[in-house]
């Protein structure tokens, strides 16, 4: 199934792609790669989930953080792309986690938005290398931040 039928299947609601909070490009195409910004975890109303894991959100709340990120990330390829269906490889994603010092399940944390990933497009195309890592803060107090590239048509 193509990813942009694997998004209506699976009832996911994109928020709006988010719009640049600094001097930047949401995505930029280089050749047959798609480099994307960091991302927060944007819902439709334009807020984002804000918290730091270890204090006001649990492991759980914070992996719900992640993919939320993973549908704004979404959002925005395939504002830039016009289809999400010219993803031809998740290439590399870095996760990071607003937490605690003694907050240690930051892998636990970006795994929901490797597993919304692998959903859309497959874990052929949807699962590449990745890092998660925990941050002392992240703009504005979000609770996740992600970036990523991928390997386009």
């Amino acid at each position: 199934m193509s990813a942009d039928n694997q998004i209506e299947a699976l009832k996911l609601d994109l928020p709006p792609a988010p719009k640049p909070a600094g001097v930047y490009q949401p995505v930029l195409i280089l050749g047959n790669l798609a480099f994307v910004s960091g991302h927060g975890p944007l819902l439709n109303d334009e807020s984002y989930i804000m918290g730091k894991a270890g204090v006001e959100l649990d492991a759980e709340a914070a992996k719900a953080a992640a993919r939320q990120t993973g549908l704004a990330i979404l959002a925005s390829l395939r504002t830039k792309l016009g289809s999400l269906d010219r993803v031809k490889q998740l290439v590399k994603s870095f996760g990071m986690v607003n937490a605690t010092a003694d907050f240690s399940e930051h892998p636990l944390v970006i795994n929901g938005y490797s597993e919304l990933m692998a959903e859309v497009f497959g874990p052929e195309i949807g699962v590449g290398a990745r890092s998660a890592v925990g941050m002392g803060s992240l703009p504005g107090n979000i609770a996740v931040e992600i970036e990523a590239i991928f390997e386009i048509k």
